[in-house]
């Protein structure tokens, strides 16, 4: 019996299962938070790869707790090995809302969260509650950073209790402004610290 298998590649038929290896996740880094005033991912960096090896890279960010109620968490890229991370960005972000006791729930666009070739930071994600058992998780991909060519596409899918007891689903995406290579990635909250959690990079082949 043929079997046709989808990877990230590619379409393959084989006769056997084990027969054609797919797609797969190499773990690179992880990076634990202990009141950090940032997470920084630098390529050639403490065994950090984040060039050419892969066209893909993802960040897992697992139950990221904010020192301060109501902050934002945030990303930002640099093409200079970390000495600036200002890279120019375009960005949308949106949510989907619901509150702990069914009394409220929203699925909105947020203006003021995005950016239009702006350089700070860009939001992932909002109002994260400081609670001691609220946090925030998710994931960010970063698409071809190492290209010379093409701007550099980002999303960012995350998942947090906020500090009004309301669950919030966001979606936030966009692209690096820049023909420069991205070698280096830097995660902060807006206010405080990132009291605890981790954040692990991987490549994607």
């Amino acid at each position: 019996m043929s079997i046709i298998t989808l990877n990230d590649r590619a379409v393959r038929s084989v006769s056997t299962f084990g027969s054609v290896s797919g797609g797969s996740m190499v773990f690179i880094k992880k990076l634990t938070a202990s009141s950090s005033s940032t997470l920084s991912f630098v390529n050639g960096s403490s065994n950090v790869v984040l060039d050419s090896t892969y066209k893909e890279y993802m960040f897992t960010f697992n139950n990221m707790h904010p020192s301060a109620d109501n902050s934002a968490f945030q990303v930002n890229f640099s093409v200079d090995g970390g000495s600036n991370y200002n890279v120019a960005k375009t960005t949308t972000y949106f949510f989907a809302l619901h509150k702990e006791d069914g009394s409220n729930n929203n699925l909105a666009y947020s203006a003021g969260a995005d950016l239009a070739q702006g350089t700070g930071v860009a939001q992932i994600a909002q109002n994260i509650g400081a609670d001691n058992d609220q946090s925030m998780s998710g994931h960010l991909t970063l698409f071809n950073p190492s290209s010379t060519t093409f701007v550099k596409h980002f999303l960012a899918v995350t998942q947090m209790a906020e500090l009004n007891e309301n669950t919030v689903n966001v979606f936030s995406s966009g692209y690096g402004n820049t023909t420069s290579a991205i070698n280096a990635v830097q995660f902060q909250m807006d206010s405080g610290n990132i009291d605890a959690g981790d954040i692990c990079l991987y490549g994607i082949l």
